[in-house]
């Protein structure tokens, strides 16, 4: 009898033992030896970061590399801020702008599958003053002032995913869109008073496009149209949609768009620098008239699909995990498999993105990227304003985060440096 008893517990440790490695497999953060990576080659990691810290062309970084589910590298340098002096933590919260788009991106998918639409679905049958859209034919840099013609078609859902719509971006897009946006009121996300999304979208249905529908990759505000399209058909505001359905089930718990007064000291500061110099120097109201670094934190209300959330790299990569595991994260679907792939394979069929391609929410790496630094074809990838950067790479089962805070950023070379950092250590 005693024998077969530990017989009996011997089973249910190895089981036990099995199941929690399993979990590890779809689970972030769970840290563990770096099986599949060099521990002396991730070393060349902190040197090429501290040697920037060093040189003043950074003020700090966290950079967090996943395997195969486990953490394998997870660091801080530098400083949060500056001026003050205070050291930058791996728990620290990054504006990461543009990352947004992808968390967007996932939402519009997720109703996608509960049949609430179709990608090619027109959006003005959900948002109408996007009905009769008129594209750009001359304009007036006196005084703002252009001409239109009819569009071909009208917008869909998957030219909004693809950035194909036509619509260009506020403050950072062309000169001549910026402008009419600008004369209308139009934000880029990053907002300095309180705005509705519904109202700028609503708004921005009447404006020019840029070019016709489908006839071209234009990076613009088309996750900020996504974002309202969410809003309208589940019932929610953007956030409370992301909280719900994306952030308590992912455990993000320090993601958000307005940041809760006690995080706050974790926020990092924004840099900019020095025109003649190039010196590091803190972000002023002067930097970028109309942009503000205090979007998380003044109250404004305006939730951007395209660019309004702060997060942090341990956050960020459970969001990414769960796209590697074909839209599982520690057991919960949150998309289907072909819905994941989907998202991640070209779908602007032969329209340039340099040597790569656009999916759904994401740029998609190419044979012919594969050749710059070694990130594997089929990779997804995107970044943020403030020099936030990320990818996920299925087949090597990777995720990889880089995060600074800065605007511009003179030496952003260090993002495709941290990339080939990442294959070179790997086994």
């Amino acid at each position: 009898m005693l024998i077969k008893r530990r017989i009996r517990l011997l089973v249910l440790g190895i089981a036990l033992q099995l199941a929690a490695q399993a979990q590890l497999i779809t689970a972030v953060p769970a840290k563990g030896s770096p099986d599949g990576f060099s521990n002396e080659r991730l070393q060349y990691i902190d040197h090429v970061i501290q040697d920037y810290v060093h040189r003043k062309w950074i003020k700090g970084a966290t950079a967090l590399i996943v395997h195969k589910g486990v953490i394998v590298y997870n660091k801080a340098f530098g400083y949060s801020n500056a001026q003050t002096r205070v050291p930058l933590r791996t728990d620290a919260i990054f504006r990461i702008a543009s990352q947004t788009k992808a968390i967007t991106s996932v939402a519009v998918m997720m109703l996608f599958e509960e049949g609430k639409f179709l990608l090619d679905d027109p959006i003005s049958r959900f948002i109408p003053s996007f009905a009769d859209p008129k594209v750009l034919d001359r304009f007036n840099a006196a005084d703002s002032s252009y001409t239109t013609v009819p569009a071909k078609r009208g917008i869909t859902i998957r030219d909004l995913l693809t950035h194909t719509s036509g619509l260009d971006y506020a403050q950072i897009g062309s000169p001549a869109m910026k402008a009419i946006y600008a004369k209308a009121g139009i934000p880029a996300g990053f907002v300095t008073h309180p705005q509705k999304l519904a109202d700028a979208i609503n708004k921005l249905g009447t404006l020019p496009l840029v070019h016709q529908p489908g006839e071209r990759f234009t990076y613009g505000l088309n996750t900020d149209v996504l974002g309202r399209l969410v809003e309208i058909v589940s019932g929610m505001s953007l956030d409370e949609f992301f909280r719900r359905r994306i952030f308590e089930p992912l455990n993000m718990k320090d993601t958000y768009f307005h940041l809760p007064d006690a995080k706050r000291p974790r926020l990092v500061s924004v840099d900019t620098e020095d025109k003649g110099t190039k010196a590091l120097i803190p972000w002023s109201d002067t930097t970028f008239p109309g942009i503000t670094v205090d979007y998380p934190v003044n109250n404004n209300g305006y939730y951007s699909g395209g660019a309004g959330l702060v997060s942090t790299t341990a956050d960020y990569a459970a969001f990414l995990q769960m796209i590697v595991n074909k839209g599982v994260f520690k057991g919960k679907r949150f998309l289907s498999r072909h819905s994941v792939e989907m998202m991640t394979q070209n779908q602007i069929g032969d329209l340039s993105l340099g040597n790569n391609k656009f999916g759904l929410g994401f740029e998609i790496t190419t044979d012919k990227g594969f050749l710059k630094l070694g990130q594997s074809a089929g990779s997804f990838a995107w970044g943020g304003f403030f020099g936030t950067t990320y990818w996920g790479d299925p087949r090597e089962e990777v995720v990889a985060l880089l995060f600074v805070q800065q605007w511009p950023f003179s030496h952003g070379e260090l993002g495709d440096k941290f990339k080939a950092l990442v294959y070179q250590a790997l086994k």
